[in-house]
């Protein structure tokens, strides 16, 4: 396995650095205090090529791999996560479905817009009592001659609200059965498809995450992705991906926290001499960067076996567990180095706090990582 950065890569990241100090830094606490979603940036993240970095050159795409896409989102988050969180989302969930699953005359239809960010993606898994049961999932799905009728509420739904599309998962057949779930593109506009509470959270604030309800919306089966109860062993795959995603979120919050931090330890003096001279703050900084080689080692491993085709679950989910918890270490020591400065908003380290958790939550909690790699390893 060869993981050497590209010139692809070098030229990716100082894209999105030149990219990131004009059209990010100066808002991005302005966003994250009022929770704006700023979908303006994205569609100029779309003319880079950015919201469609996986798709194929033939579908209005980069036509790029899993190395540069974590290049992408992890540039992006050490940046701001929330920005990386919303392009990551629409890159490996809403686009990634379509992109494996669809029929030709649906790719045709969505990637280019999606891909170009004139649409923006959302997808539909989580509801209000079915988040890691989701064979136990309420919006259901009910076949009427060519039609299907959705009734139900999604939670937690990246771009649940400005999304112009979304992948829904919807039940079809008895609760807890195996392929009882089968999945619908849905276009905002869509009569019954409404948007509903936006929540205010922690973290992440400039990614918007809201709930999508269905009120007896009607849409043609045209709309259906691939057979009718294959879409939990779709969403399984998506989320293989998709935990590369949240690996190379975290990532990027990792190198943030962690160059902001060293950088304040070099500068930052008492006793006369900076306090990275100390090894209370030399052993964490050395703590840190090897728990982000490691993240790395573990997201480039998952990204060369998707790159080539192979199973990789077991990996994408080391690489997100591991990943997504250093993440939420190294920002709790970077907020330690900065003493009381790190627990205010003047400085970047605050806000890589607050954004990490979600790291270990998002798209399967640690623990569901856990149950992944266990499974795999115990019945290899």
């Amino acid at each position: 396995m060869n993981f050497n950065t590209t010139d692809t890569q070098i030229q990716i990241a100082e894209m999105i650095r030149d990219f990131g100090n004009k059209h990010i830094r100066p808002h991005m606490m302005e966003w994250d205090e009022q929770q704006i979603f700023p979908i303006e940036v994205f569609k100029k993240l779309g003319e880079l090529g950015l919201m469609g970095v996986l798709v194929p050159e033939a579908y209005g795409g980069s036509g790029l791999g899993y190395f540069e896409y974590v290049t992408v989102v992890s540039e992006i988050a050490k940046v701001c996560s929330s920005i990386g969180l919303s392009v990551a989302a629409h890159n490996s969930l809403c686009v990634g479905h379509i992109l494996y699953f669809g029929s030709e005359e649906q790719k045709k239809k969505y990637l280019p817009k999606l891909a170009s960010a004139e649409w923006i993606g959302a997808w539909g898994l989580t509801e209000a009592n079915t988040g890691s049961d989701a064979s136990n999932m309420r919006c259901v799905a009910t076949k009427e001659g060519n039609d299907w009728i959705l009734n139900g509420t999604k939670n937690w739904i990246t771009h649940g609200i400005t999304g112009d599309v979304a992948v829904v998962l919807a039940r079809t057949g008895d609760p807890r059965t195996s392929g009882n779930s089968t999945a619908f593109i849905v276009e905002r506009g869509t009569p019954g498809f409404l948007a509903g509470k936006k929540e205010n959270k922690l973290g992440m604030r400039a990614s918007e995450t809201a709930e999508m309800i269905f009120d007896n919306c009607s849409i043609s089966d045209a709309q259906r992705l691939g057979a009718v109860g294959d879409g939990f062993r779709q969403a399984m795959k998506v989320l293989d991906g998709g935990r590369i995603s949240i690996a190379a979120l975290s990532l990027g919050i990792s190198k943030g926290a962690y160059e902001a931090a060293l950088k304040y330890a070099k500068e930052r003096e008492q006793f006369d001499q900076p306090i990275a001279n100390f090894q209370a703050i030399a052993f964490k900084l050395a703590d840190m960067f090897t728990q982000i080689q490691a993240s790395e080692a573990l997201i480039y491993q998952a990204s060369d076996l998707k790159n080539r085709g192979e199973k990789m679950t077991k990996e994408s989910a080391m690489a997100k567990y591991y990943a997504s918890e250093a993440c939420v270490r190294i920002a709790t020591e970077a907020v330690q180095i900065f003493g009381g400065y790190g627990y205010t908003k003047d400085f970047p380290v605050e806000k890589f706090y607050r954004d990490s958790k979600l790291c270990t939550i998002g798209e399967g909690t640690s623990e569901i990582q856990k149950l992944v790699i266990s499974r795999n390893i115990l019945h290899s």
